[in-house]
Formats: structure tokens, sequence, C-alpha cells
């Protein structure tokens, strides 16, 4: 086999992957104002992608300027290695499945999808084979002849992604897709979204403020504040290694403690927290920050474990005493089927929030509003910020 025949390394494969959405130093200003600030950003070949954020942040109008609908102030916007700067809309490889999902009300469900082929004057032969593909794709062939007001809203839905991919976009954009539905098919159609993703193998590129949203179906999240990528991850990486307190207190619940950093060893840290006081935080590794320097603590809620009595948990009995343990009252019980919501007040008045799953019948009968408790957490558990 010659050098030319022989398969490439697996960096080398990687390597060779080149983006199919390049944003370079993309910025859009009204006046002012910085909707979208310097952001710069690759989104491979077959990653369903989510832009995550509160409202106001610039996810939506970075979607819309990749869509061609908004003309960036400066940077560029690149979709399979092309600039896009002088490509219109209509001449772009994506698709858009808008908010409102903008169902003509007029038309079937089959006049629906085959809008895009028509005004492409795509053969009828051709358009009624490609329509019937696209709505067996979402499970609506046998719903064909019906006008959308005979729909649910989930249905309408699959409409709007059908006639955005028989198209065969390279990327389909999803702006809110899920906003409308109610909260049960919200979570049913999170799961026929990743399923049509896999099955259609394209890009997907979803913009949401809705975290569950986005840790459920996202390969990769880019978590947006103030115009600007605050963190760019895996779900995963997200939620347990936030790197800030907004992506923390944006990414699920969070407990949040300001200190000191009073110690930081390679092997071991030491924060000392007026919120928990006497008490102080120990996580097994370095943080490397500087000592004396003011740091925030986050613990998630399903990581803090109650206790009944006041002998050190065997979860942090590996720490030294009275670290990573709090004293306090329960004052409020939230029972939510799988688990139970626990918020605990502090000595001093500072609220937790714990969460407890309920593996049997009982397990919400375990504590009682008004009962004092012992809160810990192992050293694992915290992770320590330092903006």
């Amino acid at each position: 086999m010659s050098a030319v025949d022989q398969p490439a390394p697996n960096g080398a494969r990687a390597a060779a992957i080149k983006p199919i959405i390049g944003f370079r130093n993309i910025s859009k200003r009204w006046g002012s104002m910085h909707a979208v600030d310097n952001v710069s950003l690759d989104i491979e070949p077959g990653e369903f992608f989510a832009l995550l954020g509160p409202s106001g942040c610039g996810k939506t109008t970075l979607l819309r300027m990749l869509a061609g609908l908004e003309v960036p102030t400066e940077g560029h916007v690149l979709i399979d290695g092309q600039d896009m700067s002088d490509i219109p809309p209509n001449k772009r490889a994506v698709n858009m499945v808008f908010q409102s999902y903008a169902v003509f009300p007029h038309m079937t469900v089959a006049d629906n999808v085959a809008y895009g082929l028509k005004i492409d004057r795509v053969p009828q032969s051709e358009r009624d084979n490609r329509v019937q593909e696209a709505l067996d794709l979402v499970q609506l062939g046998h719903l064909a002849s019906r006008m959308p007001d005979q729909l649910s809203g989930g249905q309408r839905q699959r409409v709007a992604l059908a006639r955005a991919l028989i198209k065969k976009p390279k990327v389909l954009l999803l702006d809110e897709p899920l906003s409308a539905l109610d909260a049960k098919l919200r979570e049913a159609m999170r799961f026929e979204l990743s399923q049509l993703q896999q099955k259609v193998g394209i890009t997907f590129i979803m913009v949401t403020h809705d975290q569950d949203e986005a840790l459920a179906i996202a390969s990769r999240i880019a978590v947006m504040n103030k115009g600007s990528i605050a963190q760019l991850g895996t779900p995963s990486d997200l939620y347990e290694f936030p790197a800030s307190r907004f992506v923390a207190d944006f990414i699920g619940s969070v407990n949040m403690f300001e200190g000191t950093l009073i110690s930081d060893k390679p092997e071991e840290a030491t924060v000392a927290c007026p919120d928990l006081s006497p008490y102080v935080v120990h996580v097994p590794h370095s943080v490397a920050g500087q000592e004396e320097s003011t740091v925030w603590v986050a613990i998630r809620p399903e990581k803090m474990s109650l206790h009944k009595d006041a002998e050190t948990p065997p979860a942090v009995s590996k720490c030294p005493a009275a670290h990573n343990v709090a004293k306090g009252e329960i004052k409020e019980i939230s029972y939510l089927g799988d688990i139970s919501i626990f918020h605990v007040m502090l000595a001093n008045g500072r609220l937790l929030r714990i969460s407890r799953p309920n593996r049997s019948r009982w397990d919400q009968d375990d504590f009682t509003w008004g009962e004092t408790v012992w809160v810990s957490w192992d050293g694992s558990s915290p992770v320590v910020l330092q903006s």
C-alpha cells in the first residue's frame, strides 16, 4: 500500500473536517447597543447545536444573520466555507423554522410542504414524491389532505419541519421551536426533534431560552450573555463545570455562596463562606486561585444531603470537622412526584435549596416543616468560581 492509499491518522481525519458554519468576529449594533458583540464560533457538520441564553442576549440576532435576515455590522458568516456577505437569504443552503411555524392556513398540509418546491418550479411528479417522503419523515403522511386548523400544535410544528426539510438544506435553523407547545407535548417533541436530526443527518441549530430543552437534545451549547458567548461546551460540561457565576446560575438550579479563598494547595482548597459561618467549604483539589481573593462556591441542589443529627455525615467524613456541613431549619417542602425540593434556612437567614429523589412512596415523609436538620455535601460537589 502506497503512502497515498494509507488511511490518515485519527487526528488528521479530524483536522480535515471543516466546519459547516463559521462566525468570524460577528457584531451587530443598533446605534450604541451591541446585540451581538464580536462572536467567533465554528459549528461542525451533523451537530445538533443550541444557542442558549436569556431574552435580549443576542442569540436570535445571531441566527437571523446566519439566515441572511439581518446584516452584520462587522464580521463574516461562512456556510460550508463560503462567505455569505453577498449571498441573499433565498440562495443560502439553510432553511428556517420560525417560532410561530408560519403555516399557511388556507393550504392543505401537502400544499404547505410543497410550497417551496412549487416556487422553485420543481416538476409536479417529483414534487409529489418529495412531499410524501417529507411527510412520512415527520409521521404525517396520513394527514396530507388536512387543513392546518384541523391539526394539533405538535402536528403544525411537524408541517413546518417537513416544509423546511423538503428543500434538503445543509443546515436547519430552529427559532424557539417548542415554545408554543404545552409542557407534556414539548417534552415529547424534544425526543422527536432529536430522532429526526439523527435520521436526516444534517446540522440543526436551535435558539432557545429553555435550559432543559437545550440540555436534553443539543450535542453542544453556546451560552450567550449580553451579546457574547459566556461558555461553549457539551450539556454535561456546562452543568457540572460552569465557567462563571452567570452560567452556573442560568443552567439549572444552584446554591451560590460568596467566600474568601483561605488555602489553595495542589491537593486541596478551602474557602471561608460567611453565609455558612462558622463553617467552611473544602474541595479535594486546587482551584488555581490567589489566596485571600474573593471566590464563589456553587453547589447543585441534588448534590446536597439532609441529615437529622449533628454527627459528621458519611459524605463529608474525609473532610476536617465543620467543613462541608451546615445547620438549618426546613421552611418549605415541595413534592414534585419523582423528587422533593426542600428549602432550608440557615441561622443567618440564608435559604438553601436541596432536592432528593423519591425512591419509595414514603420518602417525602422522612422530613417535615420546621424540623432542624444538617445539610452536607461531598468535597467533589462544589465548583469554585473566580468570576
